[in-house]
């Protein structure tokens, strides 16, 4: 059942009576509802509670960010709640998913790349935003091994040492990788167009076969940034490596910078989901590191 104040929100918001829909599953932080409307195609509605709103804007900013160089499909953003809105949502058109096309895999390799090479302004973005419901800072840096220190290892390595996700020699290991960073993080390159959390539950088959990003935690920054989460927990195939590498080439020494580029979302997981990804996160500092 849809909530009667959601209801209400989303038809003076848009302006268009709701006439049903139902409530959908996934996700872990929010709800998620398609709306059927009278006269007009349905849409799908994201709602957060309590003091949440802001990601909700967050992720509408993201989703704009991402669509502007219209190179792979993004859910268009309809309307996003202000702030201290009594009901705070996010408002996308409705792509209900249909089966996959026979290029799937090259498309969507090709069209990350071309989303990597519209380049973004800077390393970081002009507001923060999350990953997960951890908030994510994307303050500006110069350069790229600064931001990663910074704003990616730093932050999650002192909430993990400070809840005990991770051994103090853990810790340590991770801050000699820190201490290393401008020689570790490879050729400079342009800042990219960064979905920012790409693992396989945030592509999404549109309705005619098509690859769709959903959910980013979108900022400017090293295009391998994406390419290492979408490699860590699995459900891309190869074609999809492939048709990237041939649309847009990885710089020397891609492979071995992997594990440097998932120790961030490792130790996310840590503080997101406890000591259990401990022993990732030390493997891949110890792999950063050429150990």
């Amino acid at each position: 059942m849809i909530p009667p104040s959601l209801c209400a929100a989303v038809e003076s918001a848009l302006g268009c009576p709701a006439s049903g829909g139902a409530r959908l599953s996934g996700g872990d932080i929010g709800e998620a509802f398609r709306i059927d409307r009278e006269g007009a195609p349905p849409i799908f509605v994201k709602r957060y509670a309590g003091d949440r709103g802001d990601m909700v804007r967050a992720e509408a900013r993201g989703l704009r960010w991402l669509a502007e160089p219209g190179c792979i499909r993004i859910p268009e953003v309809l309307y996003v709640s202000e702030p201290h809105a009594d009901v705070s949502f996010l408002a996308l058109e409705f792509l209900p998913s249909g089966p996959r096309r026979p290029s799937y895999d090259e498309d969507l390799g090709r069209g990350l790349a071309e989303l990597h090479g519209a380049d973004a302004p800077g390393y970081g973005s002009e507001a923060s935003g999350y990953i997960g419901r951890l908030r994510q800072s994307n303050a500006p840096h110069e350069t790229w091994a600064e931001f990663y220190r910074c704003e990616r290892l730093l932050p999650q390595l002192r909430s993990a040492l400070d809840s005990g996700g991770i051994s103090p020699n853990a810790g340590r290991r991770i801050e000699e990788v820190m201490s290393r960073l401008d020689d570790l993080v490879g050729p400079i390159e342009t800042p990219a167009k960064l979905h920012g959390d790409l693992w396989a539950g945030n592509q999404h088959v549109g309705p005619n076969g098509e690859p769709c990003l959903i959910d980013p935690a979108a900022y400017g920054g090293h295009r391998e940034v994406d390419l290492a989460m979408m490699r860590l927990f699995g459900g891309y195939s190869g074609r999809v490596f492939a048709a990237y590498g041939e649309a847009l080439p990885l710089s020397s020494g891609h492979a071995r910078r992997v594990p440097l580029y998932q120790l961030y979302p490792l130790l996310v997981h840590v503080n997101l989901f406890g000591s259990g990804y401990a022993r990732a996160v030390d493997e891949a500092a110890i792999s950063a590191l050429g150990a």
